[in-house]
């Protein structure tokens, strides 16, 4: 990395935390109020908002869930200010979610649909409100900060017979280098784990970490045998299989490529944030959207996404660096891809050079580069469903 790289960016939260974007979030706590918030974002510049599904009739576990994920949202460094937004009769409350963000120390704001007498009002409240946020927002400064104290988020999608041979180890080889200079590195997507949990098992630090290894795999799968499939033996996307890779044991030994090569220190559940340093597995489904929000949801302030197919899957709070197993699909998508490691199975770039320019490519976000992902503002957002909907 350049000297001037080396020097991280961020804005310095009052809870201790550090962002590398600086957004005003409008937090819709139940489907009813998402066009709502879309409408208020589109008034108001500097916000962002995120359409979904969830927030009623849930119940247990599942009902935590959301809720956890949802203040994980609001409290995500990258968030200054948070206005939660709610109809008024949902399951999850809008001033519950509110008085778990507080405890942050940030600025949250709560509306209320039927509090404010309907859409309009409410629109016009939010909005209001948002703007004087942006605006106190706008007055903070970046200040430098250390590489421990950032969360880098892996994950791959759309894979093809290149991602364990290229994009995945380089971005191993950049977890290593996060967890080197003392920071955290999330490895997710349980499902794509399957075949390969013996080899993070083995690096644990302990019996207990070693033992949950298997009892998040040994779960997952038998959610899917509960629906009669054994996901193990055969690759439920086609994409996969149109990319080269023949079951899901060969896409996880690719998978776990991205973990590098520390020693695993705990597992998280879903849009947990990590208790410590180090490489952290969070028990997340292999849909890409929903392990991207339960990241995010945990704190990371930047995602390396790697693909051999191609996808222009981002976050609304947090950069999404897109990364390329091959060259060929670099070049036919690079509105939505970042980086090309293509060149590692081509021969030019050896796994840890291209490992180097993704460290430089997470420097430069950190500083206030823009992704590919944010400049076409792909603000994708879902919710890993644990229950049903009553």
């Amino acid at each position: 990395m350049t000297e001037l790289n080396k020097q991280l960016l961020g804005y310095r939260r009052p809870d201790g935390t550090v962002g590398i974007r600086n957004h005003v979030l409008i937090l819709p706590t139940i489907t009813c109020a998402t066009q709502t918030a879309q409408r208020i974002t589109e008034l108001v510049d500097g916000t962002v908002t995120f359409i979904h599904q969830h927030g009623c009739a849930q119940v247990g576990e599942d009902y935590e869930q959301t809720f956890r994920t949802y203040v994980g949202m609001g409290a995500n460094p990258n968030v200054y200010g948070v206005v939660v937004l709610g109809l008024g009769c949902e399951t999850h409350q809008a001033k519950s979610v509110a008085g778990e963000l507080k405890k942050t120390g940030k600025p949250v704001e709560v509306v209320s649909i039927q509090d404010h007498g309907g859409t309009l009002t409410t629109i016009a409240e939010g909005a209001k409100i948002a703007a004087k946020m942006v605006q106190d927002a706008s007055m903070e400064m970046r200040v430098p900060f250390d590489f421990s104290e950032l969360i880098v988020g892996t994950e791959c999608g759309g894979s093809d017979a290149c991602s364990g041979l290229s994009a995945n180890p380089a971005v191993g080889a950049v977890s290593d280098k996060i967890v080197e200079r003392g920071g955290t590195a999330i490895l997710a997507e349980t499902t794509e784990l399957i075949g390969a949990e013996h080899l993070l098992a083995d690096r644990a630090v302990d019996d207990h970490v070693s033992k949950r290894v298997y009892e998040v795999i040994n779960a997952m799968e038998n959610r899917a045998i509960k629906m009669g499939v054994d996901i193990r033996t055969g690759n439920p996307s086609p994409g996969n299989i149109e990319g080269g890779l023949s079951s899901l044991e060969e896409k996880s030994l690719g998978a776990s490529t991205k973990a590098g090569s520390s020693p695993l220190q705990e597992l998280v559940s879903y849009a947990e944030r990590p208790t410590k340093k180090g490489l952290v597995w969070m028990d997340t489904p292999g849909h890409d959207i929903e392990q991207l929000t339960g990241m995010a949801a945990g704190g990371a302030q930047v995602v390396l996404f790697t693909s051999g197919r191609g996808t222009p899957t981002g976050s609304p709070i947090v950069p999404t660096i897109k990364i390329s197993t091959n060259s060929m699909m670099f070049e036919s998508m690079q509105e939505n891809m970042d980086i090309n490691a293509g060149t590692i199975i081509e021969g030019q770039e050896t796994v840890d050079a291209v490992g180097e320019r993704i460290l430089n490519e997470v420097a430069l976000t950190c500083r206030g580069k823009k992704t590919k992902a944010e400049i076409l503002k792909q603000h994708d957002f879902g919710i890993w469903r644990i229950g049903p909907t009553f």
